[in-house]
């Protein structure tokens, strides 16, 4: 029952437009849908949304969020025939673009793709800068684009519905990465009674992920809680051109742990103490997960644990294949995994243990 119900909901919330600075659609949708299951629900003038859950008594303030947007891009430039320049916002990949189809602010159209009948032999072998790709919406003016109530700066994302494999357990689509786990909290609150757990459970869906982590930043100030878990989606490398790599992360292994994700100001090294939680009680409910050592990608973990004066925090993520493509692939059992392991964390935090450093 609850991936059928994971698939339905994230088919409708992954459809929505929603690059960075552009959540807004998703924000509404969200907040309708966490209200019925909530004791509050408040969005900041960035966007953020805040879910609150209080406990049957007094305990620590427990932050679970995931983030709103997707990668995509904005328009630069508009020229004089109606074809629009684009800027990226978020990990858009040059050789994923070309050829695929898009939503500029509401409106079809169509990255343009060279014939490869006017082509050089040279031209044949490289992928073209995205400032030299460019944007169809079916117009043959700079005026007639006005007219469409296109600007410079409006969003521009992939169209690419989520579907079936027909190992029905697996998935496909843009925006997974990480309308999936909006849905995995959403799912949290909803099983979740308020005589299970002490304390306040807070729902974070942070906006500005994918261009520098910065709603999870001011969200993480404005709470200021005890503990945090980010959740959100993580590159596999179980494909032909992976496999081998020293990096040994699948879909369908279960939920991953980054231990280390990111690099330099940008990473995260999990505390020891949230770790060793993590992978307990994933023992305990025998739930299989993955260790994983990541620097070339990060998750809101590596703003959350630098607010105040520093937050306990860990990241529970979910293997995805074709990261940042219109074509990601995860599996839709290590949700249920994750929602589980989520579940039993939030309602036995007195067995935790101690999270003293030394």
């Amino acid at each position: 029952m609850f991936k059928e119900v994971f698939f339905k909901e994230l088919k409708e919330l992954a459809a929505i437009q929603g690059g960075p600075g552009n959540e807004q659609k998703v924000v509404k949708l969200l907040v309708e849908w966490f209200k019925p299951y909530s004791d509050k629900v408040e969005v900041d003038h960035m966007g953020n949304i805040f879910a609150y859950k209080y406990g049957k008594q007094p305990g620590p303030t427990i932050m679970v969020s995931a983030h709103s947007d997707e990668i995509g891009c904005v328009v630069r430039d508009i020229d004089e025939h109606g074809f629009l320049r684009v800027e990226r916002t978020g990990g858009m990949l040059e050789a994923l673009m070309i050829g695929r189809k898009v939503q500029v602010n509401d409106h079809f159209g169509v990255i343009g793709v060279k014939a490869g009948h006017l082509q050089t032999p040279e031209e044949r072998k490289k992928v073209p800068s995205i400032y030299d790709l460019y944007v169809d919406i079916g117009v043959t003016s700079k005026q007639e684009v006005r007219e469409m109530g296109i600007q410079i700066g409006d969003p521009i994302t992939y169209i690419s519905d989520l579907d079936r494999f027909s190992n029905r357990d697996l998935i496909c689509g843009k925006a997974i990465d990480n309308r999936s786990c909006c849905v995995l909290l959403l799912e949290l609150f909803k099983a979740l009674e308020q005589d299970e757990f002490n304390g306040t459970l807070v729902g974070v869906i942070a906006v500005q992920e994918e261009v520098g982590l910065r709603g999870a930043k001011v969200a993480t100030y404005k709470l200021n809680p005890d503990y945090a878990f980010v959740l959100d989606t993580i590159p596999g490398a179980d494909t032909p051109d992976s496999l081998g790599s020293g990096y040994p992360i699948g879909i369908g292994q279960g939920p991953v742990i980054p231990a280390l994700a990111g690099g330099g100001v940008r990473g995260n090294i999990m505390s020891r103490q949230m770790k060793q939680v993590i992978t307990k009680f994933a023992e305990q409910l025998d739930i299989p997960y993955q260790l994983a050592v990541m620097s070339g990608a990060t998750t809101d973990l590596a703003a959350v644990h630098l607010e105040r004066e520093g937050i306990l925090g860990g990241a529970i993520t979910f293997a995805r294949r074709y990261s940042h493509s219109p074509v990601e692939v995860a599996n839709l059992n290590d949700f249920e995994q994750g929602f589980v392991l989520l579940k039993e964390l939030i309602r036995n935090q007195d067995q935790w243990g101690s999270m003293e450093f030394i």
